[in-house]
């Protein structure tokens, strides 16, 4: 089972991620078990085990109806990958390159607001287990850990991306961008689906608002400017975190949109400020979109619908995928996320023309069930899991990862009224 006297070993240029399932087989023998069980089934029901209700419904929570949820899951499943036999994968190679940054696998950390509310360790439990195994961190503004905790966590070698969240104030942009390149993110990735909150149930129905609570906004309550605006309205913001907090928030899912004229402002401040470093827009789910990122000479885009999170009854964002790099694959670094459950979902994305994938739910419930070892547990077991299906499968490295490893089936969903993972 994974052999670890492979000779093969030694000439891989990643680990043998494999050896993960080797050593929790082996577990019985030394009188332990593994953590948990990484179905993504199971790992829902044991973090709604764990987490308070407020945590599991933030968690859990989709838009609406949840039907862009459910489209999300559908898309993957019309898609099947085509093995080959009789390769020689013994140096397979899960590694890849994104932006420049040598990384162990087409696999990021997606940002995630208020990581605090699934366990205390928050963000910077999970950006220490991303810098171990190599994978890209991306830090939200909704971040319940500052710039510069996570920063530390990640260490002088992670590679680490800062997810802004844009105020409608350009001096407390200004302030995360500086604070964001002087500890270490070196991309920016706009998120332009979320000036405020989609409708979501039972966060309205049982005011599942952290933020309104005091809770969640060290981003902001570290932040110099955002201090300042604080004490300019009687707000003392190391006394009064209710009132801060929402302060915080309200800056920054503040409920005005912004449009395409302040794109150009935003890159050149960042650009000068990082010297040049990408700029990335997240939430592109058109082509035409897509296609006015290009004109803008932004770096990448995210094809992502927010896993759901935000529209309800929007189209699924792996069918916005296929169509979007059919269009401008060729002309910009494309990324993904949005319902991905494991690798062969990783390996579709790839195929239809994604160049990244990023994770999120997944570490998400690791981290609800069992803090930074949960995170660890399921990025390994992901990466094993990787690593077995191109062994097993006949792929040697992730850019043979092309259309032509699927096949799929028309576009044609049912509706299926039930929660599906």
């Amino acid at each position: 089972m994974s052999d670890p006297t492979n000779p093969h070993i030694k000439e891989r240029t990643t680990p043998q991620w494999g050896l993960y399932q080797r050593e929790n087989f082996w577990k019985q023998n030394e009188g332990t078990t593994p953590l948990f069980n990484t179905d993504p089934r199971k790992m829902e029901e044991r973090a709604k085990e764990k987490l308070s209700e407020g945590g599991w419904y933030y968690a859990s929570s989709n838009a609406g109806m949840s039907n862009t949820h459910l489209a999300n899951r559908q898309a993957f499943y019309r898609h099947r990958i085509i093995p080959n036999q009789l390769i020689d994968t013994n140096n397979r190679s899960t590694r890849t390159t994104i932006f420049n940054h040598s990384v162990s696998a087409p696999i990021g950390f997606a940002p995630i607001g208020i990581n605090k509310i699934y366990h205390p360790s928050g963000e910077a439990a999970v950006s220490k287990v991303a810098s171990e195994l190599n994978l890209p961190y991306c830090l939200s503004t909704a971040g319940s850990t500052s710039i510069e905790k996570v920063a530390s966590a990640n260490g002088p070698t992670g590679t680490r991306f800062f997810q802004l969240y844009m105020p409608h104030d350009d001096e407390l942009t200004l302030s995360l961008l500086t604070r964001a390149w002087e500890n270490g993110f070196d991309a920016l990735i706009l998120t332009t689906d979320t000036w405020q909150l989609g409708w979501r149930h039972d966060d309205v129905a049982s005011s599942n608002y952290a933020f309104y609570r005091g809770f969640g906004a060290d981003m902001g309550l570290e932040d110099p400017v955002f201090r300042r605006r604080c004490v300019a309205d009687g707000i003392d913001p190391d006394v009064d975190l209710v009132a801060a907090s929402t302060k915080w928030i309200d800056s920054v899912w503040h409920g005005w949109a912004w449009s395409w004229e302040k794109i150009p402002w935003l890159m050149e401040t960042w650009r000068k400020i990082s010297g040049g470093r990408p700029f990335v827009i997240k939430g592109i789910q058109s082509v035409g979109d897509a296609r006015r990122c290009v004109e803008f000479g932004v770096e990448g885009i995210v094809v992502s619908n927010h896993a759901g999170r935000q529209v309800d009854g929007a189209v699924a964002s792996l069918d916005a995928l296929e169509r979007i790099t059919e269009a401008v694959g060729e002309s910009i670094y494309v990324m993904f996320d949005s319902g991905v459950r494991g690798a062969s979902d990783v390996v579709k994305a790839l195929a239809l023309g994604a160049r990244f994938v990023f994770i999120g739910r997944l570490w998400i419930w690791g981290l609800s069930i069992q803090g930074e070892d949960g995170v660890r547990h399921v990025m390994k077991s992901l990466l094993a899991d990787l690593d077995i299906l191109m062994g097993v499968a006949g792929f040697n490295g992730v850019e043979e990862f092309k259309r032509d490893i699927l096949e799929s089936d028309p576009k044609n969903y049912a509706l299926i009224p039930q929660k599906t993972l």
